[in-house]
């Protein structure tokens, strides 16, 4: 579904941010657009981490999805305006580095932001409004800052769904936002496509790397500000074009037959891009392998209706020591099957994966 090749993506170290308008809102949190590296605009949100006494954002948001792009103008449910070159910027806020941060929510008494912040990445279908999306930002954000955003083609962001393919750039942009906001850690957490998509964005945006050699594959892209910190990847497949399941062969009539979007788009609320990937991405497996030292926590169902255990184990071998892999009984697929205590598990999880960097 890409005509460009895989990681050849125009690189740039902020992403556009729009400004929505100030909401009303008291809990620190923000709506904005972003732009990715290839042009579509993306409906993001961001809330600080919840303290004593303030629930987190997405504990009653009830804000929801339009159709179709922001178009930057229109008033969202939020808290801060977000200025157009990055900064999130109110009366009161002071900066760090020049990026503006606000002030009380989630900051040190300098207003420099906590140091992690979270971005989730949600399942096909999925978007940044969904319950189950809202429900892991509620519980995650007891950890740290949550950045939720809807990928191309959902929710209320532009574009077409290419099902994990340039959806990196979609995750990239993210990241680069929690940073312009002042956090020094990101952590990803992705759930099913989302996964996938996590693992080939911790590959492709890895620190430091250069592209060539026998063990790094040339498209590899050294971006540090898209980098993520430690990767989670909930019910991700290990492999694309999988079928052999009822609903991934489901799924593969939605994408790729016309009818199949027809009822994605109106069904579902997804517009699926009509094209086949070209060329086909760097696999989650493959991924897997490239993404050390960052740490990787792999969690996977053992009821998982999609992607039987073959996948979280393949994954897991793929990555060797630098990974972690739980295999969780009784659990279906993805963010729907997340409840609150594997949730905080998570959560504790990137807490202590955070905790052994450098800052």
């Amino acid at each position: 579904m890409s005509s460009a090749p895989e990681g050849r993506f125009r690189s740039s170290p902020v992403p556009l941010l729009t400004p929505l308008g100030p909401s009303g809102a008291t809990d620190g949190s923000s709506r904005a657009s972003l732009l990715t590296d290839d042009g579509v605009r993306i409906e993001a949100l961001y809330e600080p981490r919840a303290v004593e006494g303030r629930a987190v954002a997405g504990s009653s948001f009830d804000g929801t999805a339009g159709d179709g792009v922001m178009d930057g103008h229109e008033s969202v449910v939020g808290g801060h305006g977000v200025a157009a070159e990055g900064g999130c910027v109110t009366d009161g806020d002071v900066t760090d580095g020049g990026v503006g941060v606000p002030n009380g929510y989630g900051y040190g008494t300098d207003g420099v932001a906590d140091g992690t912040a979270i971005v989730i990445a949600h399942g096909f279908t999925g978007s940044l409004d969904r319950p189950a999306v809202r429900r892991a930002a509620r519980v995650l954000g007891r950890h740290a800052a949550v950045v939720t955003f809807s990928f191309r083609g959902h929710g209320g962001s532009g574009g077409r769904s290419t099902v994990g393919d340039r959806e990196v750039l979609d995750l990239a942009s993210a990241v680069r936002w929690a940073r312009t906001l002042g956090h020094r850690r990101v952590v990803t957490v992705g759930f099913s496509m989302g996964g996938s998509v996590a693992l080939r964005h911790g590959a492709l945006y890895a620190a430091g790397r250069e592209a060539g050699g026998t063990e790094v594959p040339a498209e590899v892209l050294a971006d540090p500000e898209a980098r993520a910190d430690a990767v989670v990847a909930v019910s991700a497949p290990a492999r694309w074009y999988y079928r052999g399941t009822a609903p991934m062969r489901r799924l593969h009539w939605l994408v790729t037959r016309p009818t199949g979007r027809l009822v994605g788009r109106y069904g579902f609320g997804t517009r699926i891009d009509r094209d086949d990937w070209d060329p086909v991405p760097l696999s989650p497996v493959e991924a897997a392998g490239l993404i050390a030292p960052v740490p990787l926590l792999i969690v996977h169902g053992d009821q998982d209706p999609y992607f039987p255990l073959d996948h979280p184990r393949m994954l897991a071998g793929a990555a060797g020591d630098g990974a972690e892999l739980w295999l969780e009984p009784g659990m279906g697929h993805a963010e729907n099957a997340a409840d609150e205590s594997l949730l905080t598990r998570i959560g504790d999880w990137t807490t202590a994966a955070c905790s052994m960097m450098v800052s």
